[in-house]
């Protein structure tokens, strides 16, 4: 994505920032419990899987980080919006 494209894009993603150095967007998630952490990831792991774009992620009980790049262009693009978009729906 441009820059600009990307700056619109994240106006639309609620908490999410993007980190330049690293070319990726992030968000930690937040859960009242490790199940409901592990359902979200289940539930972001079988979009990834329909996206075939796949997070870099880690879970530390209750909260769920996550980093999004498209590594064979080095940068965001369209899937990575995709993806963030549907982590926001499943939070919710």
């Amino acid at each position: 994505l441009t820059e600009t494209e990307r700056e619109e894009a994240l106006g639309g993603l609620t908490g999410w920032t993007y980190q330049p150095e690293k070319q990726l967007l992030y968000k930690q998630f937040m859960f009242k419990t490790f199940g409901e952490a592990w359902a979200f990831m289940s539930q972001s792991a079988l979009m990834a899987e329909k996206l075939d774009h796949h997070p870099d992620w880690s879970n530390r009980y209750n909260r769920v980080t996550v980093s999004l790049t498209t590594h064979d262009v080095g940068g965001v693009t369209q899937l990575d919006v995709s993806l963030a978009s549907a982590m926001n729906a499943f939070f919710k």
